[in-house]
């Protein structure tokens, strides 16, 4: 699925949807369709996804720009999103929101994929959270939800069908609001209430990282003292803001290192430091290696 930077030397892969063109470490995914172009959703098993694929680019890590959602229905594997790894059973759900990083799943699995423009989904208070860059990456099923789940992704797939055979894509696009719906649900169901202070806050910084990393800075701009600002913060993860601001920059960076093939001046420079040598400093005290080692 996908589409790159203009100026990227151009090596074309193409397969269920994706169409990939690389540059050195890069591999960057918009949504492309190869069935109904125009359409913004693609459902499909995990093995048609595999076989329509190179062994590079299953085992490579990319970055996409549109959800992808992941069912597993059997087996045992895993996967990773943003440097996280993921193990993966029946009844594991995961949601790969647009900008995160993502190794496809290993493993001896059988899933349910769900891949979807942030555009192509109804319009539904309910899911917004769901689909926001601030969610969970992964939950578990419990049993007794699964089968309502496990149905809901095969009658979205055999819509999905219809529409590819020429339908219209009106009640597919509904389907994808009830699947997204149930999960919502379940999302609701296992976790408590967010305070919405800290999603203004979570907002602010993903508008404002590669300008400012000062926590003052973020607490002026969503109306907080800075000492406020960290109650809400430490009472919603038990971190500072300042912790959560440089933890955001130093996730970057590890994308851009892994995705990308600039130089660690260019990345730091992006993400807002002025010297090449105080983005060496600080990344090394986030993550405790140099950008190089990191890349390697």
């Amino acid at each position: 699925m996908a589409r790159t930077l203009a100026r990227a030397a151009r090596e074309n892969e193409v397969g269920s949807g994706f169409t990939m063109v690389k540059s050195g470490q890069l591999a960057e995914f918009g949504f492309s369709n190869p069935d109904r172009p125009r359409l913004g959703l693609e459902a499909l098993e995990l093995a048609d996804l595999r076989r329509r694929l190179t062994e590079n680019t299953l085992t490579q890590v990319h970055r996409t720009d549109f959800h992808q959602l992941f069912l597993v229905t059997a087996g045992h594997g895993s996967t990773m999103v943003d440097f996280v790894d993921h193990p993966c059973g029946p009844g594991t759900l995961l949601h790969v929101s647009p900008g995160r990083v993502l190794r496809l799943p290993t493993g001896p699995l059988k899933a349910h994929v769900v891949l979807f423009t942030p555009a192509f989904p109804p319009p539904l208070d309910r899911t917004r959270p769901l689909l926001s860059p601030f969610g969970p990456v992964r939950w578990h099923v419990p049993a007794t939800g699964r089968a309502v789940l496990d149905r809901a992704a095969r009658d979205l797939r055999q819509e999905y069908r219809d529409v590819v055979k020429g339908e219209p894509d009106d009640l597919v696009r509904q389907l994808l609001g009830v699947f997204l719906l149930r999960i919502a649900r379940l999302r609701a169901a296992a976790a408590a209430h967010g305070d919405p202070r800290f999603e203004r806050f979570q907002q602010e910084l993903e508008r404002s990282f590669t300008t400012t990393r000062n926590a003052a800075d973020y607490a002026a701009r969503i109306g907080y003292s800075s000492r406020s600002l960290n109650r809400i913060c430490v009472a919603a993860t038990g971190q500072s803001a300042k912790t959560l601001i440089d933890a955001r920059v130093a996730l970057e960076a590890k994308r851009l290192l892994v995705h990308t093939d600039l130089s660690s001046a260019a990345i730091g420079h992006r993400l807002g430091f002025s010297e090449a040598t105080n983005f060496t400093k600080f990344f090394a005290r986030e993550t405790g290696m140099s950008p190089g080692a990191f890349r390697q």
